[in-house]
């Protein structure tokens, strides 16, 4: 599902967090926001999924107006917040029956759904062991499997990997990819670690409210003159 969102700010009082911030996503790709801590990543979120007004500007999903058609054009994403929003003492399993019910699933189909990407994700052998049970990157595991109960065609995740190990953020960064490519999901992860992104990704760099860099990393290293996507990172935020 493409996604487009125009001209979008937005302020906090007389703070401007995000200026005049445009682009398109492609549908099926894994794309990559990347910006510094306080760049407005999760302000955009928090736009996409109106858990914030839109105050200037409009977010097309698939062609449907977030602005004048927000419940058609929310159906189509599944979001993973930064902040775990798990029933600790809850099981797995409950814990999707219950967000599957706020999408009008059956108990039927949750049942069903809920089985299928706990499958995918390697984690029905764990079912009916409670969230706190659990390590980390399985709980985020577990999120991402909830975000896609109701077949999203657009996932957001929203610093997925913090508090991860290495190793975990990796898995979950390839996992992410997989789906991408066996779905044709459209993804879109917020980021502020480099080692996340690829070159060949669609890249957003997102630097104190604004757009500064827009396209593959390889084409953005080429524009700005520098080796890799590290050195572009540094050169355009002064951060990393």
């Amino acid at each position: 599902m493409t996604i487009e969102a125009n001209s979008l700010s937005f302020r906090y009082g007389d703070k401007p967090v995000l200026k005049e911030v445009s682009f398109a996503l492609t549908s099926g790709r894994f794309h990559a926001l990347l910006g510094p801590n306080g760049a407005g990543k999760s302000t955009l979120f928090g736009l996409v999924t109106r858990l914030l007004a839109l105050q200037q500007g409009d977010v097309l999903l698939a062609g449907q107006s977030l602005k004048k058609k927000p419940a058609r054009a929310m159906r189509q994403i599944g979001v993973v917040f930064q902040q775990n929003a798990l029933d600790l003492d809850l099981t797995v399993r409950q814990n999707l029956q219950y967000h599957a019910a706020l999408h009008g699933l059956s108990r039927r189909e949750s049942r069903r759904c809920g089985d299928r990407e706990l499958e995918r994700f390697e984690l029905l052998d764990r079912a009916n062991d409670t969230v706190r049970q659990l390590n980390g990157g399985h709980r985020r595991r577990v999120e991402i499997a909830r975000a896609l109960l109701h077949e999203p065609s657009l996932l957001l995740l929203d610093e997925p990997t913090v508090g991860l190990d290495v190793a975990s953020r990796r898995a979950l960064n390839n996992h992410v990819r997989t789906l991408c490519a066996q779905d044709n999901l459209t993804v879109l992860w917020a980021t502020h670690l480099i080692e996340e992104v690829r070159e060949d990704d669609h890249v957003l760099i997102l630097h104190q409210g604004q757009l500064l860099a827009d396209g593959t990393g390889h084409a953005i290293c080429k524009s700005e003159g520098t080796r890799d996507l590290a050195e572009t990172f540094h050169t355009l935020t002064g951060a990393g």
